[in-house]
């Protein structure tokens, strides 16, 4: 019996036949009736109505649309009434309207004969059940409801079960767990694969759900998990083996340590899998990424069994010869126009990835041996299939093993070159592809030591019959370029470019497009050597701007107009003359002649006014109201996102849009217009900082409407990035437009002030929360002295005490993750994640660091009431185990003394200790932070620190003292270490008892050839010491004026300092008669001349 009216029972039936009409007019007014009335003013009797329906039309296409009907109106987001927020609308019905729609569900699904209805009403519940997981609510029926399901003599019950444990996991609470590992027991038991298959899936999506103290409850199920998979094999029965691996890949990245005990087998049977060449490629990939997966999240655990990189290497490069296969002389590739074309999909594609994957987390050691025991077997095949599978698998292991290949690459040249004379074109290619990934991944070594090799062997293949290797050739030569310096390439000039213009003749559009590119780099590192080559190509190039307009030209128009604009910034305005404006104005004519949205042009047109920017300097501020319209247009975009229905058709993805799966629907967000919104922001910046106080006019309305809510743009982490990067910009902008102290700087201060210090507090991501603290310590040192209120200072207190604790949290779970990893063995190199969340936080602590380090240095003593309130948390990092921690706080204690000075007395107890025992720290960097704090307590403490830096001398003398103290990582904290002693001795010395017995062994502590900050103090007290004609500098003529020669060559001192010191050096030169030139003699021939400047 219906609990609704007859007429609502019935106006509803009319509603749900209408919706299903074909008739699609007939069906829009339905749809508008089921929005705008049964879902507004009626939703208890339309809900109730739709699980009567799905219990009891005859007919079931319309019980199956009843049930996907309730399950999209039910998760529709309205207003709650009651709260005034945001609800699913079935949670905003009254306790009464809900309970009998719930068992109504139920029964639906214990009636239900039709298995694909019955998976319709599945999803109904699944969404029912989230909804109450989502707002920690129970529905106590449904869990024993599901459990008797599970356990049904019909096996597409069953079925359906598992498959609303798969939506939700969330509804299995702490106290059924037991009961749920029989349940997943007998699943994997199960006699039908579908429930088999769907348990584990189910399996997968729980064993996430649950926290990592909870897993190891379920490692014993794992046996029964695998054993799944042999009889699908050897029935073959490739679809369900390969849903089985993708369900394990799942369960991989969850917990790949319960797979340890039966690691060998699962490798031998999915290797089993990857060479069986019977099977289907995509359960043969499936199985190469499930072992793909345990390399990635278990590194270690592959490492140590003995057979998985050999037989993985050997699988994955088998996998990368299965290529070409119909086309063997290689026609149709060399035919193909579209080079973008997806191969994702692909064999040899899966292979190269995969063996990309592996060098990246087993590493060189692991990869290399096995790699090269194949790899000159292969070079030297008679097929070109094995040829090319070596030279891509080169390609794709030499950045995991970059630090055993670099010293190896002579020998890995030898195997690659002669593939560039290879009769076959695709050999031919990879051999490009090879050599240009390792310019990539050998960056530095390759061009300063291999350009010859390099150059003279791929130059030629520029000159190929095949125009796919000719533009591979020039993409690799961009990787080469790109990473070279002007020296290295100037001698390849000519037959470079004479090589490149050729290609510009091609009837290949794509090589004519490449060669453009490839010009491009070659003039960004040539920089001014380029010069000679403009006359030639830059009228070429506007010829071909200014040319035909046909849509199949734009792309390569747009590589013209960035080939010009790098030539543009490599010569500069002067070489280019007049036609510097020319260029401007012929790229001003293509934007206002550009029409479609996807034309490529408009986005290369956006670099291409930032480096005509960079290159005309204030000379652009006239183009700046034709440029600024489209790229504000750009930069103010909204979020472009749509709430999707899980059945519904996806966008696509590869048209810009990225799907997020959420509460059981799909958000698309579409990424390009977020990408865009970046690039725009970025090159605003650019302008601001090239143009600043003729920026000024936008700068204002650039601030408000976009930099600052961008701050807050949390659809998109580069768009916070890059609005941070941009504000302090903009304020320096105005700084310069209307002065430091101007009204209209204060105003804009203000406002933005007010935003940067409420989203330290909001900001989510750790990584981007380091750069809203670089944005504000950037901000306040534009503005300046005394830009800070006591609200103001107040409010980032707050929000740094906020950070602090969060990061207390994170260092306190990681302890506890560490602790258990112990425990079970775990090897802590696996978890790179815990690797790069610890780097996260210490890039978070540094530039917190230097937010404090500004505000007081802007402010000084007014910081201190603020400060002080965290005095606690400084106390704590500055004794804990961590030396980050420890150097944190030092760090801020130094701020402290510098900016501070005499008030900074009023927290010696807080100070002294931590700088005694920062001086003898076995971290080098806090050594250096400690010494540097005596040094200041000395020079701007005044006499209440007199003692203490008297006592500290002995102390900074063992610094310097330290074995490898003039090591990279220790130098730094010895240079410290001698500038604080000079300190001392010349700005606070009243209580050393005998100051000269210093000086003599201070002496030794020089030179000071790496801190330029510590430099000038060092050597102007020792400038002060020859003036007085000091003995313990007399007696040392010769090793003084040394060190004087080391700091002036590794220009350390500059300057007035610089001159100073070697007037005084002079006279000590006369005075001794020291053998100043056979000193500087003994100095790199730069050095020499460096030096001789100043006494000449």
């Amino acid at each position: 019996m219906s609990a609704l009216h007859p007429e609502l029972q019935s106006a509803l039936a009319q509603l749900l036949q209408g919706l299903n009409s074909p008739d699609n007019e007939l069906r829009s007014k339905y749809e508008d009736s089921l929005a705008n009335e049964w879902q507004t003013q009626k939703p208890d009797a339309l809900l109730m109505g739709l699980v009567e329906h799905a219990h009891s039309a005859q007919d079931e296409k319309l019980r199956s649309s009843a049930a996907v009907i309730f399950r999209r109106v039910a998760a529709k987001a309205i207003k709650d009434p009651a709260s005034g927020g945001t609800k699913e609308l079935f949670l905003t019905l009254s306790n009464d309207a809900k309970v009998p729609i719930r068992s109504g569900l139920l029964q639906c699904l214990a009636s239900e004969q039709v298995s694909h209805v019955r998976n319709k009403v599945g999803d109904a519940i699944a969404e029912i059940a989230r909804q109450y997981v989502d707002n920690q609510e129970t529905w106590a029926e449904l869990l024993s409801a599901l459990f008797q399901a599970s356990q049904s003599p019909d096996p597409s019950v069953r079925e359906c079960a598992f498959r609303i444990f798969t939506t939700t996991p969330g509804i299995i609470e702490a106290q059924h767990q037991n009961v749920v590992s029989e349940v997943f027991g007998k699943a994997f038991r199960d006699d039908s694969i579908n429930v088999k298959l769907a348990g584990i899936e189910a399996f997968a999506s729980f064993f996430n759900s649950i926290t990592k103290k909870a897993q190891p409850k379920y490692y014993s199920l794992i046996p029964e998990v695998l054993n799944v998979l042999p009889p699908l094999k050897q029935a073959g029965d490739q679809d369900n083996l390969s849903k089985a691996f993708v369900s394990l890949i799942e369960l991989a990245e969850a917990a790949p340590k319960m797979f340890k005990p039966l690691f060998p087998n699962l490798r031998t049977f999915s290797i089993s899998v990857i060479q069986d060449k019977e099977m289907e490629d995509q359960v043969r990939q499936n199985a190469l990424e499930l072992m793909a997966t345990f390399a990635e999240f278990a590194p270690n655990m592959c490492k140590k069994d003995p057979s998985f990189a050999s037989d993985m290497i050997v699988q994955c490069l088998s996998l990368m010869t299965d290529i070409g296969l119909d086309d063997d002389d290689a026609t149709e590739w060399n035919a193909q126009e579209d080079l973008d074309a997806e191969e994702s999909d692909l064999n040899h594609v899966a292979g190269e990835q995969c063996l990309d994957r592996l060098a990246n987390k087993l590493g060189g050691q692991v990869v290399l041996p096995v790699a090269f025991s194949w790899l000159p077997k292969m070079m030297h095949s008679d097929s070109w299939r094995d040829k090319h599978a070596a030279l891509m698998a080169i390609s794709a292991i030499s950045e995991g093993c970059r630090e055993l290949m670099i010293n190896e690459l002579a020998q890995v040249l030898e195997l690659v070159v002669p593939s560039l004379k290879d009769p076959h074109p695709r050999v031919r290619f990879a051999g490009c592809n090879a050599l240009g990934q390792m310019s990539t991944d050998f960056a530095g070594s390759m061009q300063e030591n291999y350009h010859q090799v390099v150059l003279n062997n791929i130059i030629p293949v520029l000159e190929s019959p095949e125009p796919r290797v000719q533009a591979h050739a020039a993409a690799a030569l961009v990787n080469f370029c790109e990473e070279a310096e002007k020296a290295i390439l100037e001698p390849y000039l000519d037959n470079l470019l004479n090589h490149l213009l050729a290609l510009l003749n091609s009837d290949k559009r794509y090589v004519q497009e490449q060669a453009l590119s490839t010009i491009a780099t070659i003039a960004d590192s040539a920089e001014t050597a380029f010069v000679k080559y403009y006359d030639t190509l830059m009228p070429q190039l506007l010829q071909l701007l200014r040319g035909q307009q046909e849509k199949e030209l734009r792309l390569l128009r747009a590589k013209a107009m960035e080939c010009a604009t790098l030539i543009a910034l490599a010569v500069g305005k002067d070489k280019m003359g007049p036609q510097a404006d020319e260029l401007v104005q012929t790229l001003a004519h293509i934007q206002q002649n550009i029409t479609d949205s996807d034309d490529p042009q408009s986005q290369y047109l956006l670099h291409c006014w930032g480096r005509m920017c960079r290159v005309l300097g204030t000379s652009f501020v006239p183009y700046l109201d034709g440029v600024m319209p489209p790229l504000l247009t750009l930069a103010s975009a909204k979020a472009d996102i749509q709430l999707l229905e899980s059945d519904d058709e996806f966008l696509d993805q590869e048209d810009g849009w990225e799907l997020v799966p959420l509460k059981g629907k799909v958000i698309g967000i579409k990424t390009q217009t977020l990408e865009d919104k970046n690039t725009a922001i970025e090159l605003i910046t650019i302008y601001a900082q090239i143009l600043e106080k003729d920026f000024a006019r936008f700068a204002g309305e650039v601030m408000e409407k976009i930099a600052l809510p961008g701050l807050a743009f949390f659809f998109h982490d580069p768009v916070r990035i890059s609005s941070a990067k941009l504000v302090p910009v903009l304020l320096n902008s105005y700084k310069k437009q209307y002065g430091p102290q101007s009204p209209q700087l204060g105003a804009l201060w203000a406002a933005t002030a007010e935003k940067e210090i409420e989203i330290l507090v909001a900001e989510p991501a750790i990584e981007t929360l380091a750069e809203m603290y670089q944005c504000f310590y950037e901000s306040v040192e534009v503005v300046g002295k005394g830009c800070l209120t006591p609200d103001y200072m107040d409010r980032f207190i707050a929000s740094a005490e906020s950070t602090l604790k969060e990061y207390q949290e994170r260092v306190k779970q990681r302890a506890e993750e560490r602790a258990e990893a112990t425990v079970d063995g775990e090897d802590e190199d696996d978890n790179m994640s815990l690797q790069y969340a610890i780097e996260d936080d210490q890039t978070l602590l540094s530039d917190m660091n230097k937010a404090f380090h500004t505000i007081f240095k802007n402010m000084g003593p007014a910081f201190l009431p603020s400060w002080e309130k965290l005095m606690g948390y400084y106390d704590a990092f500055i004794t804990s185990e961590d030396p980050t921690q420890r150097q944190w706080a030092i760090c801020i204690m130094d701020d402290v003394l510098e900016f501070c000075g005499p008030q900074s007395w009023h927290y010696s107890s807080h100070i002294i200790q931590p700088l005694i025992n920062g001086m003898q720290d076995p971290n080098a960097a806090n050594r250096q932070a400690a010494a540097y704090g005596v040094g200041m307590a000395a020079q701007k403490g005044g006499l209440e620190w007199a003692e203490f830096v008297a006592a500290s001398i002995e102390t900074l003398f063992a610094v310097t003292r330290m074995p490898n103290s003039r090591s990279d990582d220790d130098v730094f904290a010895t240079e410290n270490a001698c500038a604080a002693i000079a300190k001392i001795l010349h700005f606070n010395s009243s209580k050393v008892q005998n100051p000269q017995q210093v000086v003599d062994p201070w002496i030794d502590t020089l030179p000071i050839v790496n801190d330029e900050e510590a430099a000038p103090y060092a050597y102007s007290f020792i400038a002060q010491l020859i003036d007085q004609n000091n003995d313990a500098v007399r007696a040392k003529a010769q090793q003084v004026f040394h060190s004087i020669c080391l700091a002036l060559e590794a220009e350390t001192i500059q300057g007035h300092t610089a001159n100073k010191v070697a007037d005084s050096a002079k006279s000590l030169v006369i005075s001794t008669g020291v053998q100043a030139d056979q000193i500087i003699a003994s100095l790199s021939p730069d050095g020499q001349q460096t030096v001789r400047s100043f006494f000449a």
